[in-house]
C-alpha cells in the first residue's frame, strides 16, 4: 500500500541545508520515491507549524523505511539535522 513521508521543517542555515537537500532527491528515487511537495509555498489554516513541508511518496511502507534506513541518506541525515529543526512522519495511504 502506498506510504508518504512526511517533513515539516524549520531551516536554520540554508546554505549548509542545501548540501542536504541537493542530495535527498536521487536518494528517495534509487527506492522509488516521488515528490510531492518540496519546499514551496505553504499556507497554514489550522494550527501553527512548520515554513517548509516535504512530501514523498512511495510503493509501500517498507520502501520508505528502506530510504529512510538506508547508508546513504543516513550520511547525509546529520547535515539536514545540524541545520534545521524538523519532524518527519512515514504514513500509510488509503
Amino acid at each position: 500500500m502506498t506510504a508518504y513521508c512526511i517533513a515539516q521543517i524549520e531551516v536554520t542555515n540554508m546554505e549548509e541545508y542545501g548540501k542536504y537537500a541537493s542530495q535527498t532527491v536521487a536518494c528517495a528515487e534509487k527506492f522509488g520515491g516521488l515528490f510531492l511537495a518540496k519546499g514551496g509555498s505553504a499556507e497554514w489554516i489550522e494550527g501553527e507549524g512548520a515554513d517548509r513541508i516535504v512530501v514523498i511518496k512511495f510503493d509501500s511502507i517498507e520502501a520508505a523505511k528502506s530510504f529512510y534506513n538506508s547508508t546513504e541518506y543516513q550520511e547525509i541525515l546529520p547535515i539536514a539535522l545540524a541545520n534545521s529543526n524538523r519532524s518527519m512522519v512515514i504514513v500509510e495511504g488509503v
